[in-house]
């Protein structure tokens, strides 16, 4: 049995030389923000009173935030841990327990903040061949940013998946979706998912990827109000001249209509609608690589969207051949 069950993923937490510049990046990519404490806070509308911090200081991510159901729970955890729970210095209150995951990311567990209600939102008017509710009604849009409604996930790499998905899973009660292999038997992640019970929950809050390169944050995703708000978002940030990484199309696993961007100290962050949603009684499912880099429609990963891509096979190959070599030189002797 898990310490805990977290709810959803609290916020994401990043340093920069310059807040102003990080301000005018994430007004564009639709966040309300404002400082507070010598900190910068981007708002989205679901009353939650903030799901992005910047502090100042060199460049880099600094920590990914859960939701823990209750005060109760954030204890518990904090007994199983040996740590104590500590006033959450920042918007909103409530308590935190800060705990060092074993790729030395910090996880920050947070419980008990003040919440305002949510803004509503416009209920989506489109009209297919089955069904036509919208009538007698032009569409007229308006240019602006996207309407961000909440903070959705975050992906991690990692140096060893199978130690991290233990370290997660015992502590926070993630659920499985889809396990992601290189090859039959070389697992490199997983996508998981907050176990809410019978309430539906993202695909996933938590991506754990054993891919090449340091550990990082890989992106941290948003979920917009819709289809077209997410288009006029990535108009808007076209006009302002940001810059694009990769989008915009519709994921395998999730299902979501993405589009990826990069802030101006190169952090990733990603637009996205329309994601699946599984309760605790689905299974989880196995995935290749080629469908991880793959896309149901729309832009091709970056890494095959040039004139020499290599085939995703051998990508998946040369990964596969990498993640055993690995594994191999980690055994202790008596295991090898």
């Amino acid at each position: 049995m898990p310490v805990i069950k977290v709810e959803d993923i609290a916020h994401v937490r990043f340093a920069a030389p310059d807040l102003s510049v990080m301000r005018g990046f994430l007004e564009d990519f639709g966040l309300a923000c404002f400082e507070e404490g010598g900190r910068l806070y981007g708002k989205a509308s679901d009353g939650r009173p903030f799901v992005h911090v910047t502090e100042p200081g060199e460049a880099r991510f600094l920590a990914v935030g859960l939701r823990a159901a209750s005060i109760a729970d954030l204890e518990r955890l904090a007994t199983h841990e040996g740590v104590a729970p500590e006033p959450l210095d920042e918007p909103g209150g409530g308590m935190v327990v800060r705990l060092t995951d074993p790729e030395g990311y910090l996880v920050e567990v947070v419980a008990g903040q003040e919440c305002q209600p949510p803004t509503p939102l416009p209920e989506p008017q489109f009209n297919c061949a089955a069904a036509k509710p919208r009538q007698r009604a032009p569409v007229r849009l308006e240019p602006a940013p996207a309407h961000i409604r909440r903070i959705g996930h975050a992906v991690l790499r990692v140096s060893d998946f199978r130690t991290s998905e233990r370290w997660w899973k015992d502590r926070f009660g993630l659920l499985t979706s889809d396990e992601v292999e290189a090859a039959e038997g070389v697992p490199l992640g997983a996508f998981m998912r907050c176990d809410r019970g019978d309430i539906p929950s993202d695909h996933h809050t938590i991506f754990l990827a054993q891919l090449p390169g340091k550990p990082g944050l890989l992106h941290a995703a948003f979920e917009v109000e819709s289809l077209d708000d997410l288009m006029l978002g990535h108009e808007h940030l076209k006009s302002r001249q940001r810059e694009a990484a990769w989008g915009v199309g519709r994921h395998i696993m999730g299902s979501q209509i993405f589009d990826y961007w990069k802030d101006p100290f190169g952090n990733e962050l990603e637009h996205w609608t329309d994601g699946d949603l599984f309760t605790a009684a689905d299974p989880p499912q196995k995935q290749t690589m080629q469908a991880l880099l793959a896309v149901q429609w729309g832009s091709p990963h970056p890494m095959f969207a040039g004139k020499m891509a290599p085939p995703p096979g051998l990508v998946a190959f040369v990964t596969a051949m990498l993640l055993r070599l690995k594994r191999l030189f980690s055994r202790t002797p008596k295991e090898a």
